[in-house]
């Protein structure tokens, strides 16, 4: 099936039980649309997040063209601060600010004319697919979910990854400092040279036929260690309910957060 690409707008707010607070940024995104008759009738449609420092145009496009040519309406979005959703705080990987701006990206979705609102699904991929499980919590639109090769990590996780106790306070440390600067602190997201940069030769990212795109922005606001750290991408599993698929292999990173995962989800959990 035939798809086109359109580039689309929408502001971001705060899903809450009160009425929407804007925040005065516009999210730009990319609709992928299936090239169909549409007379009389809707489609499914997915919202599409990728990892995180990515931007729309590297994993989230290709997994909503690829699904658009099966016949949804997929969106895949710049977050607040990356791409081109330029934000006050840029770079920020900020889980709370990130599962916000999926509920707009949601809402928007469920307005448009060639979307069913009964039938939108949520597929997040790498460290965004605990934010696309915290987002189906909160919002009745999203009947389903998708994680895709997820991070998801917990207190105890994130100390196997980063050093320890020490090496997370330290880190988290970095971040409070970066808060005084009177200029966001900002380092390389991926290098194959920069020793420093957030990940050192780091596949997908570094190569050009992948995630190595223009549009890649390619930075780290450090004051993102603060909220990134003390995330926990596990706690939804035990209440959410909505039909819910993970995807990893043992050759994903953290392959023992999406056990977890899968294991705190109790009796409604079967592995394929």
């Amino acid at each position: 099936m035939n798809v086109t690409k359109k580039a689309v707008r929408f502001a971001s707010h705060e899903e809450t039980s009160q009425p929407k607070t804007n925040h005065g940024q516009t999210l730009a995104g990319d609709l992928y649309l299936p090239v169909t008759d549409m007379s009389g009738r809707t489609l499914p449609a997915v919202v599409v997040t990728g990892a995180w420092t990515t931007v729309k145009e590297q994993m989230a496009g290709t997994y909503a063209a690829a699904l658009a040519a099966r016949g949804f309406v997929a969106l895949a979005f710049d977050f607040r601060g990356r791409g081109q959703s330029p934000d006050a705080v840029p770079f920020l990987e900020d889980p709370a600010r990130k599962t916000e701006d999926i509920l707009a990206a949601v809402a928007y979705l469920a307005d448009l004319e060639a979307v069913d609102a009964d039938r939108i699904a949520g597929l997040g991929i790498c460290a965004s697919s605990g934010y696309m499980a915290d987002a189906a919590e909160k919002n009745d639109h999203i009947r389903a979910v998708a994680l895709v090769a997820p991070w998801l990590h917990d207190a105890a996780i994130v100390e196997a990854v980063y050093g320890g106790a020490d090496g997370v306070a330290a880190l988290r440390q970095v971040a409070r400092d970066a808060q005084t600067s009177e200029q966001p602190v900002l380092i390389e997201a991926t290098s194959l040279t920069n020793e420093d940069a957030l990940r050192f030769r780091a596949p997908y990212y570094t190569e050009t036929d992948r995630g190595l795109t223009p549009a890649y922005d390619n930075r780290f606001n450090v004051q993102s260690w603060e909220p990134w750290l003390a995330y926990d991408g596990l706690r939804s599993a035990e209440t959410l309910t909505k039909p819910t698929l993970l995807v990893h292999s043992e050759a994903a990173a953290i392959p023992q957060g999406a056990k977890q995962f899968a294991s705190r989800m109790g009796a409604r959990a079967q592995t394929i």
